[in-house]
C-alpha cells in the first residue's frame, strides 16, 4: 500500500474502513437474528478472508516479505486469537442479544481501553502534572460512564416496529441484554489489545496482506474450534439463505479482509490510537443502515449513552493529543541554541520560503 501517500490518506482510510464496518454489523446482525451460529459465522468470514488475500499477498508482497520465523508466527498467533477469534466470539455472540447500533456504540470505548492497556503494558505514558493528563483521565472515564449507561439503561423505544419488537418478546429480556452488553466490551477490549500486538506485528513483518493472511488463517482454526464450543451439528454449517450468503462473502472478503489490511496500515502511518479515534464512525453508519433500511427499533438509552461515549471520547483525543505536541516541546541545548543563531548571522530567507545565503566577506 506504499502508493498511497498523504497525511489526509489515513483518516479517509480508516473513515471509509468504519462505515463498512458499520453497515457490515447490521448484516450480520439481521443473520444472526434468523438463528444462525455466530462462531459459523466467525469461521466462514475469516476463511473467506483468506481466500480473498491469499492470491494477492503472494503476488503483491513476493520481492519484500519477510522470512516467517518461529517469532513471527507466534505473534501472529496471538493476534489472530485476540483480534478475531475471542473478540468474534464474545463480541457476535453479545449482538445477537442487543442490537447492531448498541453494538457499535461500543466500540467509542476503544480508544480509552487501548490507552489504557498501553499504560499497563507501559507501552505509552501519562503525565498527571499537566491539565492534558487530567483531561486524558477524564475522558476515558466519561467514556467508560457511557458503557455503563448503555448497559443499565435501556429506555423506551424510539421508532415503532413490529417484527422487530415481536423478536425481542421472544429471546431477549433486561437478564440478556445486560449479558450481551458485557459480551460486546469484553469483545471490544479484546480488538484494543489487537491494536496493541498489531503495532508490533508492523516492525517485525511489515507486509500488511500476508500478515492478515497469517492471522485470517489462524483465526479460521481458533474460530472452528471454538464453534465445537456452542454445537457440533453439521446442518449448522449449511448455508441455505441467499441474504446469509451474501452477507457472509461481503463481511469476510471486505469487512474482514480488505478492512483489516486497510486498519493495519493505518496503525503503521499513524498508530493504535489515532486509527481508534474514528470508531463513532462505526456507530454513526451502523445506526442509518439499522434504522433507515433495516427499519430496526432504536432506544433512548442507547442514544444517550452514545452521546456519553461521544464526548468522552473526543475529550479523550483532545487531551491525548495536546499531550502529544506538549512531549515535542523540548528545550536546546546550549551548544544548539549557539550554532543556530551562528547560522541566522549566515543565512536569510526571502519572501518565496528559500534560503538566500549571504556570502561572508575576508
Amino acid at each position: 500500500m506504499g502508493y498511497i501517500d498523504g497525511k489526509w490518506a489515513p483518516l479517509v482510510m480508516i473513515t471509509v474502513i468504519n462505515m463498512i464496518n458499520g453497515m457490515v454489523q447490521a448484516l450480520i446482525k439481521k443473520v444472526l437474528d434468523g438463528g444462525l451460529n455466530h462462531m459459523v459465522v466467525a469461521t466462514y468470514r475469516l476463511g473467506i478472508s483468506t481466500l480473498f488475500l491469499l492470491p494477492i499477498a503472494y503476488f503483491w508482497e513476493r520481492k519484500t516479505r519477510p522470512k516467517l520465523t518461529a517469532s513471527v508466527s507466534f505473534q501472529h498467533f496471538a493476534s489472530a486469537l485476540f483480534g478475531a477469534s475471542l473478540m468474534q466470539y464474545c463480541y457476535l455472540l453479545g449482538l445477537s442479544y442487543t442490537n447492531a447500533t448498541l453494538g457499535s456504540a461500543f466500540w467509542g470505548t476503544m480508544p480509552a481501553t487501548t490507552f489504557i492497556m498501553a499504560l499497563i503494558f507501559r507501552l505509552d505514558k501519562l503525565n498527571m502534572k499537566t491539565k492534558a493528563g487530567y483531561g486524558v483521565v477524564l475522558g476515558a472515564m466519561i467514556s467508560l460512564a457511557g458503557a455503563l449507561t448503555l448497559t443499565l439503561y435501556q429506555g423506551v423505544p424510539l421508532s415503532n416496529s413490529q417484527e422487530y419488537a415481536t423478536i425481542l418478546k421472544i429471546h431477549k429480556g433486561h437478564e440478556n441484554w445486560f449479558k450481551g452488553c458485557f459480551l460486546l466490551f469484553t469483545g471490544v477490549t479484546f480488538f484494543s489489545s489487537w491494536m496493541l500486538i498489531q503495532a508490533k506485528i508492523n516492525l517485525s513483518y511489515p507486509c500488511p496482506y500476508s500478515s492478515t493472511v497469517i492471522l485470517s488463517v489462524f483465526g479460521t482454526l481458533q474460530c472452528a474450534l471454538l464453534s465445537l464450543i456452542k454445537s457440533r451439528n453439521v446442518d449448522d454449517w449449511i448455508l441455505r439463505d441467499k441474504l446469509t450468503i451474501i452477507t457472509i462473502i461481503i463481511a469476510g472478503a471486505v469487512g474482514q479482509g480488505m478492512c483489516t489490511v486497510g486498519t493495519s496500515w493505518c496503525i503503521k502511518q499513524r498508530g493504535p490510537v489515532f486509527t481508534s479515534a474514528f470508531s463513532p464512525v462505526i456507530l454513526m453508519s451502523a445506526t442509518l443502515f439499522d434504522f433507515l433500511i433495516l427499519h430496526r427499533m432504536i432506544y433512548l438509552g442507547s442514544v444517550i449513552g452514545s452521546v456519553v461515549v461521544v464526548v468522552g471520547l473526543y475529550l479523550f483525543l483532545w487531551s491525548k493529543s495536546k499531550q502529544i505536541v506538549d512531549s515535542k516541546i523540548v528545550k536546546l541545548p546550549a551548544s544548539t541554541v549557539e550554532e543556530a543563531k551562528e547560522e541566522e548571522d549566515h543565512t536569510n530567507v526571502n519572501k518565496l520560503g528559500r534560503h538566500m545565503v549571504i556570502p561572508m566577506t575576508p
